[in-house]
């Protein structure tokens, strides 16, 4: 599968036409959660709101410049996926080669940019599922509304044919 990336700013639709309805969801969330200037922070999310979609949520902390990533919430659904709980960890410490990843570059242009990122193909970080497809986005938060301290994942994995789970 060629791999699609983009970035949107807020309120764009800069999303691909066809992103996983779920996906399509927690963006909709999180651009009605936006303070009228600004991003929204982790005060802004109401786990509440979106149920349906927490399975599949990880939240990221963003510490120290040049930024470093900490999982500090993992959705059942993410730990199921990868076979164990890695709250706590860094993300450089628990996937080998992180910081020359997609995943990496990813996080880094969401902390530059203060945009969402999106991408849909294969997994580099997961040995051995070079099989599946993965679609996911990353959505900047800010407690002052200006710099990122947190970031929410959401992910979601697919077989050959591309159906989600």
């Amino acid at each position: 599968m060629d791999d699609k990336q983009v970035h949107a700013e807020q309120g764009s639709d800069a999303l691909p036409p066809d992103c996983h309805p779920e996906v399509a969801t927690i963006v909709d969330y999180w651009r009605s959660i936006h303070p009228a200037t600004g991003l929204p922070g982790r005060q802004h999310f109401d786990p509440v709101d979106v149920p349906q979609l927490l399975a599949n949520i990880r939240m990221l902390d963003v510490l120290g410049r040049p930024p470093r990533f900490r999982i500090r919430l993992v959705g059942t659904g993410v730990v199921k996926t990868m076979g164990e709980d890695q709250t706590g960890r860094w993300l450089d410490e628990a996937f080998p080669g992180f910081e020359r990843s997609s995943a990496a570059l990813g996080l880094n242009d969401v902390v530059r940019t203060c945009r969402l990122n999106w991408r849909r193909g294969n997994p580099r970080l997961l040995d051995g599922k070079e099989f599946m497809v993965i679609e996911r986005v990353y959505l900047p938060f800010a407690r002052d509304g200006r710099t990122v301290d947190m970031i929410l994942s959401y992910v979601l994995l697919g077989d050959s044919k591309g159906l989600m789970f």
